[in-house]
């Protein structure tokens, strides 16, 4: 039997794969899929997805194959340069086709053990007081003692479990696809510029995967049923000729898809042994490029809460703080990918309303506001009241001896303390002391857990460890 059996090998499986392995946690991953898929279906990373892979020492292997871009832009669309003073040490997204950031993660996730099994079907699952029974299409079965959700907007375990997944259908379909193309690129570059000063939903460029093709992206002509079943290239043309006036002569496809602007998010992230993440817990619009980013800082929260009650000193209630702190973020990206779906339409309305949003985020409180939003650097855990940095991440902070982020490689907590007078000592197993300085800390010190919230902020033994029972479980007796 397994510790672990995640399914579906996207970046939420393959990163949780990763922080459970970081753990010694055992860990089988399965997708449906023969072979990673070569669809280019997000674009990039944003800040706090960068900083987790600051955090676990990978981002070097992310800034060789991706491209820096400014920051302005990513609300609704509306251009706009990016905003001053942000709290981060990484004021740009990363520019990196998805198949590469696949690709990147599982080598990762391989690396420090994790078992990688392609063409494995999920068609049923059952769980009892010991552990989650996974049986496969081809008729076999395996055993876990937990089983995560990673497979998708239409997730068979959710559907298995019996999760609903209540919000509102799709009701504007688009088409995507990687293409040559035949227009001249002078010619192709002023009519999408033309055609976009309307059409948010619309463009053609040159592919992210560096291949020489073209990545275009248009509205569907109707909302279909089954999003599974690709449209062809006379659907695109079409659209394209009814969009742009030409099909910019557009042929041999690598490939073809269409997405939908679904909001949905699952009633609960867990039942029983078995957890949700990523699109299989919520699904939205790919406004401002959120969709990537906010199932990797799922996985990101729950690998150590799962590790820790696998290794046996997880408090009561840990797995329980899953849900409660990743699903109201979750929410949140909902709406404001529903309020930018607004904000793009061609009505005269919503573009009354976005008129007005551009002069507003001409004020830098309100563009640091929405841009810290899209990039989840504002995101703060309700633990309670306390200081202000209570809940919320550090971001990559001088110490004497380096970065901040160089310490957590590990993923176990971290003390830092400047005041030299604290101890971690009865949870020294999973928690790191390091006493040093920073000039961009102004706090005697700061307890993190592993996924870099701030757990506790202070000066005092008892009050630490009260803080480290909380989040590490018990200490000395």
């Amino acid at each position: 039997m397994s510790d672990v059996i995640i399914v579906g090998a996207g970046p939420t499986g393959l990163m949780l794969a990763g922080e459970l392995r970081l753990q010694g946690i055992e860990v089988v991953v399965l997708d449906k899929d023969d072979e990673p898929t070569a669809m280019v279906r997000a674009l990039g990373i944003h800040v706090r997805t960068i900083e987790i892979m600051e955090q676990r020492g990978l981002l070097d292997r992310f800034l060789a194959r991706g491209r820096k871009y400014p920051l302005g832009g990513f609300f609704a669309g509306i251009a706009k340069p990016a905003p001053t003073h942000l709290d981060t040490a990484h004021g740009y997204v990363l520019g990196i086709p998805q198949p590469e950031i696949d690709r990147i993660l599982a080598e990762h996730a391989t690396e420090v053990g994790a078992e990688i099994r392609r063409g494995k079907s999920v068609v049923d699952v059952h769980q009892d007081e010991d552990g989650v029974t996974v049986e496969l299409s081809d008729g076999t079965t395996l055993r876990a003692r937990y089983v995560i959700g990673c497979d998708g907007g239409r997730s068979t375990v959710r559907k298995l479990i019996g999760v609903a997944f209540p919000g509102e259908p799709s009701r504007a379909d688009t088409l995507i696809g990687e293409v040559d193309v035949a227009m001249p690129d002078e010619e192709l570059t002023a009519r999408v510029a033309e055609v976009r000063e309307t059409q948010k939903r619309f463009g053609i460029g040159p592919s992210p995967s560096g291949n020489g093709r073209y990545r275009l992206v248009v509205p569907a002509a109707e909302v279909v049923e089954d999003r599974a079943v690709p449209p062809t290239l006379d659907d695109i043309k079409r659209q394209l000729r009814a969009i742009a006036g030409t099909d910019f002569g557009v042929h041999s496809p690598q490939w073809l898809s269409r997405f939908g602007d679904a909001t949905r998010l699952a009633e609960h992230y867990r039942r029983g042994r078995v957890f949700l993440a990523g699109d299989a817990a919520h699904i939205h619009p790919p406004m401002g490029g959120q969709g990537l980013n906010l199932g990797v800082q799922d996985a990101f929260n729950l690998g150590w809460k799962l590790a820790a009650a696998i290794n046996g000193w997880a408090p009561h209630d840990l797995l329980d703080s899953y849900e409660a702190e990743r699903r109201p973020v979750a929410a949140d990206v909902l709406d404001n990918t529903r309020a930018q779906a607004v904000l793009v339409s061609t009505e005269a309305g919503p573009q009354a309303v976005r008129r007005l949003i551009s002069e507003l985020m001409d004020f830098d409180e309100v563009s640091r506001y929405l841009t810290e939003k899209i990039t989840a650097i504002s995101v703060r855990y309700d633990f309670g009241p306390g200081d202000d940095l209570l809940g919320r991440r550090v971001r990559n902070i001088g110490v004497s001896r380096g970065g901040l982020y160089d310490l957590m490689h590990a993923g176990r907590g971290l003390l830092l303390d400047q005041t030299a007078r604290l101890s971690v000592e009865g949870w020294d197993d999973r928690v790191d002391h390091v006493v040093d300085t920073s000039t961009e800390l102004d706090v005697p010190a700061v307890l993190l857990r592993p996924d870099g919230h701030v757990a506790w902020v202070g000066d005092t033994q008892s009050e630490l460890n009260t803080g480290l029972a909380r989040w590490f479980g018990s200490g000395p007796e």
